[in-house]
Parts: C-alpha cells; structure tokens; sequence
C-alpha cells in the first residue's frame, strides 16, 4: 500500500450545532492521527440555525485543548476540499447500524471520485448512541435541559439564539 507520509484526517460534517458526540470522535480521532481537520460543511439544502461563522468559532472553542486540531469550512465537493489539505483520510461517526448503510454509500462514492480516499469509520461511545444535533436544537427549542449533550460554550450560545434560561 502506498504511504502518504503525515496522516491527515479530515472529519466533515455540519456540525449545528456540534455534539458531546461529536467531541467524542474529535478526541479520539485526534489520538489516531498527525493532523485532523474539522471541516464544517455549508449545506446549501439544510437551514442550520448557526451560521458558517458561528459553527467553526465554537469548534474553535471546544478544541482549543486539543493542538493537532484544525477547524475550516468548505463549500465544495469534500474530495476537492480533500485534495486542497493534500489530505487522503476522511473520519465519519457511526451511531447506529441505521447510519450505515448511508455512509457506506459516502465512503463509496468518495473513493469512486478519487481511488485515493480512505473513510475510518469510528464507532460512537454507547452514551452518545442517540445523540445528534437534530435532538439537541428540539431540546433546546423548548428550553429543555441541553447541559449533558453540549459543552457549556455550546449550551450558552443554544440559549442565545433560542432567546431563553433552560428550566
């Protein structure tokens, strides 16, 4: 097998707003590689309710601990994001077996558009099994209690947004 010398990962995702979950992965991921590269995807077809701005700066927050940690965003394709990194690993997190089977058809059609990529996928830690950012925005909505699912910077700008204390 080739050797692409340092190991570069890119973890993409949109990431609004980011998990404990998520966290989870960062860390364990930062562990496994030289370099890995939060890459905060601008989906045009989803609504976020954090902007691209607000998203990387509370990545940048969360990790700030962690120096083999890059927040960026993209815009593009993520194999042409992939080869601006000169970066050839890309991280997914798998919480359930019902992620699979979409992430397979990712992974595939990734290494389809370059035969250079490689997706790890990282199994979630059982406690953030149910986690995404979907539940915690419907939690927080209805100023529910968010403070085991974010970190604290997280759960504040949560409450910013949603105009309101949780009870």
């Amino acid at each position: 097998m080739e050797h692409f010398g340092v190991k570069i990962a890119v973890y993409p995702g949109s990431f609004d707003p980011v998990t404990n979950g998520h966290l989870d992965i960062i860390h364990r991921a930062s562990k496994v590689f030289d370099k890995l590269v939060v890459a905060v995807l601008n989906n045009t077809s989803k609504n976020p309710l954090f902007s691209l701005e607000e998203r990387v700066e509370l990545l940048r927050q969360v990790t700030s601990d962690l120096p083999n940690v890059e927040i960026d965003s993209f815009r593009d394709l993520l194999v042409n994001y992939m080869r601006q990194k000169n970066a050839h690993l890309i991280v997914r997190g798998l919480r359930a077996v019902t992620d699979f089977e979409y992430e397979l058809q990712l992974a595939s059609m990734n290494r389809k558009l370059d035969d250079k990529i490689e997706t790890f996928f990282m199994t979630s830690t059982p406690q953030y099994s149910y986690l995404s950012s979907s539940i915690v925005k419907e939690i927080a909505r209805f100023h529910g209690p968010v403070g085991d699912l974010v970190p604290d910077e997280i759960e504040r700008a949560l409450r910013a947004k949603y105009g309101s204390e949780s009870k």
